[in-house]
This record gives structure tokens, sequence and C-alpha cells, in this order.
């Protein structure tokens, strides 16, 4: 039997591909970074072609770097970075607009004329999301809107829309599999979360065409076969997650009330809500995975915007450290920040609060204040966005969790996994094996073509390597938190209403 399943995880930053032994361990890796492309404030894109390429580059990298062959690979899963859109030309496979990430906030204008009297909340109910600019379908609409011709021939089936997964589906089968998964499509705005199917109201409200889309899929199946020349042609492709959801399945987060934290450019915490899905103002309610046939299951995620994006910041704008595995030590150098707050919202807050009219702010800054004081606040930052994403959860579906699983770059700086059990008042807990999305992805698509038999064969591969206790006294924590909830405060109504 082959002895590897390979995940290709696709992110914000760079495109990874790792083989996974059935212990789940990592076997081989290939990664390669792409362009942040800028164009306008508040703009953010990528180069679909450029994605593309190293995809195609990483998972040679991969399996040369485990020493296999096609043989060896039982199938292929895919985890991508979840609402950054996609359109493309049916018969060339050539995009019409570079990929719009899902931190570009253009849509403002057109997300408040889509609320209009209605609210940011029109779609909730249906969707579980409200209108924002991180989702998907304003992000397509965009795109449409920008070229007079494109519309017409979105309407006739010539143009596709679809979010990285799809669109890399899209390019390793030939172009001949347009699909996504319901974890992807619970991020476009478009989804019912009830029926798992496009919804008419909101395809006709945001203006997108049927015949552009994808068919929504499980998150576990085959859906055709790698023909991409590399060298996992012929291998089926069996698995799709979005990144946050992956995390989730590969932390073995199947019991509501089980979470995870992840930390990368922008921290994203998902907590498992069972087969039902829980209604929340502050929250996203989104599809936590569905196997094959079988039931979804649910869940609820606080998504923040920037968490290692703002160490980036403190290196490559302001030149606070000459990489980013310097912050530890310089926020250490200090015993607290001194009563500083950073509030990282460089383009508007999401969850719980969903500001766009927010704008980044360090507040308490005195002579006394030095570069530490600032790098700490920063890595602080990100801890009190948690807690308050786990104190909505609390608040929507009544679960407290005992404990907080996590994952991604930041979980090796123990200064802030440490202050993040402090701050929670429960542990934090970091797997062995810290490549939780690409892993979730693997055992998705190998749990399709039968590597593994059950999400139990899953969560018996999962070992713990580091557990923080909370050690900090409960009055001081919550001290700080007031004092975190003033600079909030402090940071909202920068951005005048005719501006937005």
């Amino acid at each position: 039997m082959s002895r590897y399943v390979a995940a290709i995880d696709q992110g914000t930053s760079s495109s990874r591909c790792i083989l996974f032994d059935r212990e789940g361990r990592v076997a081989g890796t290939g990664q390669r970074e792409h362009a942040q492309v800028h164009p306008r404030a508040g703009w953010v894109e990528h180069d679909p072609l450029e994605i593309v390429t190293n995809v195609r580059g990483v998972v040679d990298e991969a399996v040369a770097a485990a020493g296999a062959d096609a043989s060896d690979v039982a199938a292929v899963g895919i985890t991508n970075q979840r609402e950054t859109t996609v359109l493309w030309d049916r018969a060339t496979g050539e995009p019409v607009h570079n990929a719009i990430v899902w931190q570009d906030t253009r849509t403002a204008p057109l997300v408040a004329e889509l609320a209009g009297d209605a609210g940011l909340d029109r779609l909730r109910a249906i969707t579980g999301l409200p209108l924002s600019t991180y989702f998907s379908g304003p992000k397509a609409r965009w795109v449409l809107d920008a070229k007079p011709e494109l519309r017409a021939r979105a309407e006739a089936g010539e143009l596709l829309f679809g979010t990285i997964d799809s669109w890399l589906i899209w390019k390793l089968t030939g172009g001949t599999v347009h699909v996504t998964d319901v974890t992807n499509a619970s991020r476009t705005l478009l989804m019912d979360l009830g029926t798992l199917d496009w919804s008419d109201e909101a395809l006709d409200l945001i203006g997108i065409p049927r015949a552009m889309l994808p068919e929504i899929r499980s998150s576990s199946e085959v859906y055709g076969e790698v023909q991409a020349g590399t060298t996992l042609d012929g291998i089926p492709l069996a698995g799709i997650l979005g990144d946050q959801q992956a995390a989730l399945f590969g932390q073995a987060c199947f019991t509501p009330g089980e979470a995870k934290n992840t930390y990368g450019t922008g921290c994203f915490l998902l907590v498992n809500t069972g087969a039902e899905p829980v209604a929340s103002q502050e929250l996203l309610t989104t599809v936590a995975y569905r196997l094959g046939d079988g039931p979804p299951a649910y869940a609820l995620e606080g998504s923040i915007a920037v968490a290692g994006a703002g160490v980036r910041w403190l290196r490559d704008q302001l030149g606070v450290i000459g990489s980013a595995d310097e912050v530890e030590a310089l926020a250490a150098s200090v015993p607290d920040t001194g009563d500083v707050y950073v509030v990282p919202a460089f383009s508007g807050l999401f969850a719980p609060r969903w500001r766009d009219d927010a704008r980044g702010t360090i507040v308490g800054i005195t002579a006394f204040t030095t570069k530490a004081h600032i790098a700490r606040a920063m890595l602080e930052a990100t801890a009190w966005q948690t807690r308050e994403v786990l104190d909505a959860v609390r608040d929507a579906a009544g679960i407290a969790c005992d404990e907080l699983k996590v994952d991604g770059g930041m979980t090796v700086d123990e200064l802030l996994m440490q202050f993040q059990a402090d701050v929670l008042g429960v542990p934090t807990v970091r797997p062995q094996v810290a490549e939780t999305t690409a892993l979730g992805a693997a055992y998705a698509a190998g749990l399709a073509v039968g590597v593994w038999s059950s999400p139990d064969d899953v969560r018996a591969n999962w070992r713990e390597a580091r557990r923080w206790e909370p050690l900090m006294n409960g009055d001081e924590v919550e001290h700080r938190y007031a004092r975190w909830h003033e600079a909030v405060e402090r940071s909202l109504n920068w951005i005048p209403p005719t501006a937005r």
C-alpha cells in the first residue's frame, strides 16, 4: 500500500506541499513564497498563475524530499486561504483579474450599498455571515463590475468563479473539474448553511450568476485526478478544507466544545458546535467539515485580521526587529508593556467587533516607552483578541472550553503562549506535529481513499508536545483586559462614513 498522503497548503504568503505518513508524521516538504501585490491602500492581490506555478513546484519538491514517487502517494488533499477570490476564463484557463485576497477592503462601498436599510446582517440567517469585505461574494461582484463585458460572459458560463481551492483543482485536473467544498463555500456569503447549496437570495442580492459557480461537494471524497505535469499525475485529489477548518480537523477537534486557535498572518479560533449551526451576532457560523455523504459538522469562528502580520509590520515597516524570531527576546526584555497597548486594526477589526472604521492604534506611550514595550504589546494584542473571541463563543453557544489547542508559526513564542493561557484562564496546548493545517487536508484525503478508516484513527495520531498552564493572578488579568477594551475604543471611528 502507498506510504504517504500529500497535502497542498496554499496560504496567504506561500504555497507548501507536505507528505505525511500513516502516523501523521512529516516525510517531505516543499515551500515557495509568492508576491503580495498592493495596488492601492487597503487593496491586496495575488497572481493566480504564480500560485499555480509554485504549487506544481512544491509538489515535486516534497515528493523528492521524501525520497518517494507517485506510487508511494495514496491521495492529495488541498487546504487554502479561504475567501481569496479568482475569476478565470473557462476556455483558456487564464484569470481575468489578479486574485483578490481575503484581507482586501476595496469592496467596502459595495458592502455598504448591499446592506442598505436592512443592515449588514440581512444574509446572516441564511449564510451565517455578516455582509463584509472579508468574504468572496462581494469580491467576485467587484471584478464583474470592473469591466462591463465580464458580467455577460459570466452569465453565459464563459467565466468561472472560485476560491483558491477551486482554482487549483481546475488547474491541477487540466481544466476538467470545477468544485469547491462546503467549508470554502460557507465563506463566500453565497451558500445556505441549512441546504449546503448556493442561495438564490444571496446570489440575487450580491449579483453573482449561478452559471459561474463551482459544484459544492463534501470535504472528503475523490473529485478527480492530478493531470498537471507533476510527479503526482494520476493520483486522486480527494480532500478539500479551508485552512482554518483543516487545522480544526488536524487538531482532532471532533467533539462539540473542542477548540483550536491558529496563529498565522491572522488569528483564527474555531470551536466545534456539533450537528446544528449556532447563531451569533459577533462570530461567524460556518461549516467545520463534511465527510462524504455524512452529515456536516458546524463551528463558530472568530477571525482576527492581524497576528503574525503585526510582527512582520514591526520588522518591515518600523525596523524594530531584524527578523520575526527576534520579537520574543525583545518582548521578554521587559516585565510588562508599561501600560502600552497596541490595537493592530490595520484595515479594521474583525470578530467580535466587525468595525471597518477602526485603524491601528498605540496608546499609553510615555517617555519611558521603548521598542521592547511596543513589541510586547503587539504580541499581547493577539492574546487579548483571542480572549474576546472565546468570551463571544461562551455567550453564543454556552460553551466554556477546558483548553485551547494551538498551532501556527507564532506558537513557538513561549512568551505569547504563556500569556495566552494566563488571559484565558485555561491551558494552551501545542501538538507534536505543528503542521496541523496541512495535516487536516491530508487526513480528509486519506479518509476518502481508506488510508485512515475513521476520525478515531485521526484522534489516535494526535500527540501533545507542550502545555502552558495559566499562572497570572485573575484580578490582574481582568484589570489588564479592561485596559485593552479602553484601547480598542480609541481605535474606533477613525475612518469617517464618507470615506468607507
